[in-house]
């Protein structure tokens, strides 16, 4: 992805080299470490992940600020420039809609993290918080989804996963984040999955759109990064990789093979409005 020497973003904090003392402790059963590798992909439904961490969490405080690497430094612009990408992306798709797009902030972490929508730490993996609208991350993920769940490095993942944050953030702007869950609340655990397996695959698709905006930035190599990524935090291949099953009625965030079907559809139409992941799933 060709990123050096385009705009920054303002929402952009990093916070990584901030230690604190306290630690997180695993809990038991199935709010244990199963529990959380299985919801690395944390998405625009945060809280079940939230309370579980929670309930893990010791008190912390802040220490100094270590000194960042140079890699590490240029990790933090490569992730404020995608940033900055998707809100020029994403205010141009709201006026051509008729509407104004409110930029989301970004935080990066390491270790753990405190959000209005609770705590978290590195196994939690990138999540949206509408509380504060804010993404946060912790980069040692995409380490574990190499190492773990078999996906390939490269700037573009990267994106992806920021992009797909993001996504979620379009959706708690356009109404979908507050309605389904609503809707969920009112189902059956099952029902209430394939609502969010559903939210899930939208913020995928819109993902998507983002690419497809950005084409004139893409090199040779890039959308398959995103591909790989997208099938890597697939259901079935984190529970297969986790536990050597699957449960379909658990999945909460799509197949391998649903997440990267709506990343292509968004990428191939680049339309905001064609990313009806709720028709198609629930009807």
């Amino acid at each position: 992805m060709k990123w050096e020497g385009r705009r920054q973003s303002e929402n952009f904090e990093d916070r990584r080299g901030v230690g604190t003392t306290g630690k997180v402790v695993a809990g038991g059963g199935a709010i244990g470490i199963i529990f959380l590798l299985i919801q690395l992909f944390l998405g625009g439904d945060s809280q079940q992940v939230v309370q579980a961490l929670e309930q893990q969490m010791k008190p912390q405080t802040t220490q100094p600020m270590n000194a960042l690497t140079e890699e590490e430094k240029v990790v933090g612009r490569f992730v404020s420039t995608v940033l900055a990408s998707t809100e020029d992306t994403w205010h141009q798709l709201f006026r051509d809609n008729g509407m104004n797009y409110k930029e989301p902030q970004m935080v990066l972490f390491n270790d753990v993290i405190h959000s209005a929508c609770g705590g978290a730490n590195s196994n939690t993996g990138p999540f949206y918080c509408p509380g504060d609208k804010t993404l946060y991350m912790d980069m040692s993920f995409f380490n574990t989804l190499k190492g773990r769940f078999g996906a390939k490095g490269g700037d573009f993942a990267i994106a992806y996963v920021i992009a797909h944050e993001v996504g979620h953030h379009v959706q708690h702007q356009l109404g979908i984040l507050e309605k389904t869950h609503n809707i969920r609340r009112q189902l059956r655990e099952a029902q209430g999955n394939q609502v969010q397996v559903a939210t899930e695959l939208q913020a995928d698709y819109f993902a998507g759109v983002w690419a497809h905006h950005e084409q004139r930035y893409l090199e040779a190599g890039d959308v398959e990064e995103a591909i790989n990524a997208a099938a890597a935090v697939g259901d079935d291949n984190i529970q297969n990789s986790t536990q050597g099953y699957t449960r379909p009625e658990t999945y909460t965030h799509g197949t391998s093979k649903q997440r990267v079907e709506w990343f292509t559809r968004g990428f191939k139409t680049g339309d905001l409005k064609r990313g009806d992941t709720f028709g198609e799933l629930l009807r």
